[in-house]
């Protein structure tokens, strides 16, 4: 790390106090979200330099950026940490905007949030696994802000880049703070942690997302053990004991070790599971000798695992039952990204559209099976699989085959799905694939009809989103 740029962000947080406000509002790495007090960090990318952009981070209000360039042309105060260091932080008049130049500008944001997070006494909650990490950092959200003033990473911002920037978003009122941790590669979420410093640490479930990028599912598994080893003696590693992989890492930790699942011997578990369709789940949670009946908002049989993760923390907390179900009970379904919407003629969509992965579209497929009515899956590709794709796509269209009347496949990949469902008996007249998510939209339209359930999911990349839009404005 650079050691001179906290410097100079010490000297930012000192000028920062002598305001009536924080100087600094927030963190962008695009200069269109810059506004007054804003610090850029401008990247440099395979085809954009972000450098390139200063002057029109500065012109909507930015006060600072972070770059490894200035343009000869860009009237700016200069601090080069990059050439001078120290010496030029000290030579600095406090004139702002200012332009601090360093070797590597996303190793300088990471420095900085991690100087911005140590001033804050907040206990931070890290959340990890291959699928639904958002859903429990939602609901965990939801069951904290019952007893405490919890802060939660916005959006998808849980990478080695989005992160930092969120971090920036912490301000001394917080106690709490839940954060999504998600990596390529080994070695990201301990750079994350060190950043943080989570006290809890919560895994969800281990499977072959990324491993395109990571390489094996041993290296998946451990880049997702390094939340639970960053931990402290004092902290709490929150475990899916329905999950062989996620239990192993209880061998890699120094805090204590607290699981959830579907099975008694966990220390909190569900049974009396029962789906009430589009309408939710209820279900009886346990722990010890107390028990809790209760119903949520949210789709599928798999999002009990949802509710028992941000349970476990709310007892890990010390929360009563009384505050964790007002918490699970609040959580709404808008913050949650598989959702139901109105279809044409008369049919529902599921919108589950953000991203794919084995076990996410096999839990998806799951709740279709709950619905009545025709049953229609409009399946995308799997992305970064890497050596698992072709199995992973086959599992997929076994159990499409078992659960959908219709199929529409979208992408080369899918194709696997499609002649995997007709393998194992699916009609070929019920089995269609297109090329791209645009072109099912057509077909869709043709072929739905009043009560029908539509599933629609794919990785990000195959924008399986136009298909709802599309669709969805056919009403």
């Amino acid at each position: 790390m650079q050691p001179s740029l906290g410097y100079f962000f010490e000297a930012l947080l000192d000028y920062e106090r002598t305001e009536q406000e924080p100087l600094i509002t927030n963190v962008v790495v695009d200069s269109r979200e810059a506004i007054p007090g804003s610090l850029f960090v401008a990247l440099q990318g395979e085809n954009v330099d972000g450098a390139d952009y200063i002057a029109d981070a500065f012109q909507r209000g930015a006060i600072a950026a972070v770059t490894e360039r200035i343009s000869e042309d860009l009237e700016t105060s200069v601090v080069n940490i990059a050439g001078e260091g120290r010496e030029a932080i000290e030579q600095w008049d406090g004139h702002l905007p200012v332009s601090v130049l360093v070797d590597d500008s996303v190793e300088a944001m990471q420095k900085a949030a991690a100087l911005w997070r140590a001033q804050f006494d907040v206990q931070v909650i890290g959340i990890t696994g291959s699928v639904g990490k958002s859903s429990t950092k939602e609901m965990t959200h939801a069951v904290l802000s019952q007893r405490f003033n919890t802060f939660k990473s916005p959006g998808n911002r849980n990478s080695i880049l989005g992160l930092p920037a969120a971090v920036f978003d912490l301000r001394p009122e917080h106690e709490r703070a839940v954060l999504e941790m998600g990596m390529y590669t080994v070695g990201e979420i301990e750079r994350l942690c060190e950043m943080t410093h989570p006290k809890i640490g919560v895994v969800t479930i281990i499977g072959p997302v990324h491993m395109e990028r990571a390489g094996s599912m041993e290296k998946i598994v451990e880049a997702k053990q390094e939340l639970v080893e960053a931990l402290p003696e004092n902290g709490t590693a929150i475990l899916n004991y329905d999950d062989l992989r996620v239990m192993g890492m209880a061998e890699h930790t120094r805090a204590q070790v607290f699981t959830y699942g579907l099975d008694s011997n966990a220390d909190v578990w569900a049974d009396n599971i029962h789906s009430m369709g589009l309408d939710g789940i209820r279900f009886t949670l346990h722990c010890g000798n107390e028990s809790l009946s209760m119903g949520i908002p949210m789709l599928g049989r798999h999002s009990v695992h949802t509710a028992l993760r941000a349970t476990a923390v709310g007892l890990v907390e010390s929360l009563s039952w009384e505050e964790i179900a007002a918490g699970l009970g609040e959580a709404s379904t808008a913050q949650f990204r598989i959702l139901a919407v109105p279809g044409p003629n008369g049919s529902t969509i599921i919108d589950d559209t953000y991203n794919s992965s084995p076990d996410s579209a096999l839990a998806a497929l799951n709740l279709l099976s709950e619905l009545n009515g025709r049953r229609i899956a409009v399946l995308g590709d799997m992305l970064e699989l890497g050596d698992a794709e072709e199995h992973s796509h086959r599992l997929v269209g076994r159990r499409t085959a078992d659960v959908a009347d219709l199929l529409v496949a979208v992408g080369p990949r899918a194709m696997v799905i499609a002649e995997e469902a007709q393998i194992v008996g699916m009609p070929a007249k019920s089995v269609i694939w297109v090329e791209e998510a645009t072109d099912a939209i057509p077909i869709l339209e043709q072929i739905i009809v009043e009560g029908d359930m539509i599933l629609v999911k794919g990785s990000l990349g195959m924008r399986m989103d136009r298909i709802v839009a599309a669709i969805g404005r056919a009403n």
